[in-house]
């Protein structure tokens, strides 16, 4: 599971980040996210998911030629896969004395927003604290649905969603509010009003830069707060 490494030069050992990938693969505008959130004191991993299929993905956002691909290798993983693919990563953050693996924060865009969540119910001792942004699939009909998860969560929790999102309708918006705000986990979810499903991607056409910064204040603040 080849994976992009990123922390600080000096003052560790440093609290372990899980970066989950979005669907249009790994690629730098990710890496220099997960460098954003380092230099601010973490480890963090962000791991190509596909793996399983393809050493390296990436979305051709100009021409979209393989978004087919894309769409192949998104239904070839779901939560299970990524929860038994964070348990490696735990390993590997005790194994490396930059890491602090006792305390863990999870965040995940999009297709990776209930990997974050499924992540933090799997191992609520270690993972301190989740975030899903514009997350999709967070109540489904399913077993390993993440709402499920959230009674066996210690963690404290993150949902952002974007008012106008074709993936994740107003009424699964309200339906994983009222699941969070039902069960003995901590968290919320905001809602982010008058910007599309992708705003945080600064190369995406969707990306509006006030809401991406909120975004970053509340990611921050959440992985400051839990695992610091």
């Amino acid at each position: 599971m080849e994976t992009f490494i990123t922390f600080p030069e000096e003052g560790g050992p440093f609290p372990t980040i899980f970066f989950f990938m979005d669907a249009p693969g790994k690629r730098e505008e990710l890496h220099d996210m997960a460098r954003r959130i380092a230099a601010t004191g973490y480890y963090v991993m962000l791991p190509n998911l596909y793996y399983r299929t393809t050493e390296h993905f990436e979305l051709d956002f100009e021409t979209f030629s393989n978004s087919d691909e894309m769409f192949e290798l998104m239904s070839s993983i779901g939560n299970r896969m990524i929860v038994r693919d964070a348990l490696t990563m735990i390993e590997l953050a005790e194994s490396d004395p930059n890491a602090d693996s006792q305390n863990i924060g999870c965040i995940g865009y999009c297709m990776s927003g209930p990997f974050a969540l499924s992540a933090a119910a799997a191992y609520p001792e270690a993972v301190k604290a989740a975030a899903s942004i514009y997350g999709v699939r967070l109540v489904v009909d399913s077993s390993d649905s993440p709402h499920l998860g959230f009674n066996q969560t210690n963690g404290e929790i993150y949902i952002a969603c974007a008012e106008f999102d074709d993936y994740v309708p107003p009424e699964m918006v309200t339906q994983v509010s009222e699941e969070l705000s039902n069960s003995s986990a901590n968290g919320r979810v905001e809602l982010y009003e008058g910007v599309h499903h992708g705003f945080a991607f600064p190369g995406r056409g969707e990306y509006d830069k006030e809401a991406a910064e909120r975004h970053w204040e509340r990611v921050h603040a959440l992985f400051d707060r839990n695992l610091k």
